[in-house]
């Protein structure tokens, strides 16, 4: 099974893919994390990338095919798209990816959630400098103030959190991501979960929505 994951920065794809993927023994695909991973090695790659994420620009279709291609090509299990892809373009070369495997997208869960919601989430979003544990200060604060339970390391605002990127990140979807919802709603695998409930309603919800025949 292969499965894409959509919705606003925010709106809680990454959590609800750890539980799904762990309760479905898939590969969890995130493009955000392969770019960290890039970021944090200083590769040639990561410093191209980082020019983009910083600005809260999307990464080069081109350039995001290229690396899901290398890091998956070998990859047995199922996969689980964490917010990717992100424009129609990027949908259609995925498409054409798995018809050459011989395989296909069985489903597409849309996390809803407000504007107004996704801004406060990511606004109260703090990273470790050390480890990249992610807290929120809403939802799940360090026990310490602006410290890392599990490092001890101190935690920062990551600048696509910050309010003027996190506006320009909004708009970006708007305009390149949102389309993306009537190309896979034609498609006739495609779910809507309601993302502004608790985590574990959501993840409740989606693994019901997926169980559907």
């Amino acid at each position: 099974m292969n499965i894409i994951l959509l919705g606003y920065p925010g709106s809680g794809k990454g959590t609800q893919a750890k539980v799904l993927s762990q309760k479905l023994n898939m590969f969890h695909v995130s493009t955000g994390d392969i770019f960290r991973e890039e970021l944090a090695k200083k590769t040639q790659l990561g410093q191209e990338v980082a020019g983009y994420l910083n600005a809260g620009r999307l990464v080069p279709d081109k350039l995001v095919l290229e690396v899901l291609k290398s890091r998956l090509g070998a990859e047995t299990r199922g996969l689980l798209f964490d917010g990717f892809p992100r424009t129609v373009e990027q949908a259609e070369g995925l498409d054409s990816w798995f018809m050459s495997r011989g395989q296909a997208i069985d489903a597409v869960v849309f996390l809803n959630v407000t504007e107004e919601e996704v801004a406060r989430r990511l606004g109260a979003r703090r990273t470790c400098t050390g480890c990249g544990r992610i807290y929120n200060t809403i939802s799940a604060p360090p026990a310490k103030e602006n410290v890392c339970d599990a490092c001890g390391k101190p935690l920062m605002v990551r600048d696509d959190d910050k309010p003027a990127v996190i506006e320009r990140r909004l708009q970006v979807y708007r305009d390149q991501t949102e389309p993306l919802l009537a190309y896979y709603r034609a498609s006739g695998s495609f779910y809507e979960a309601d993302g502004s409930q608790s985590p574990e309603a959501v993840a409740e919800k989606v693994s019901a929505l997926l169980r559907k025949p």
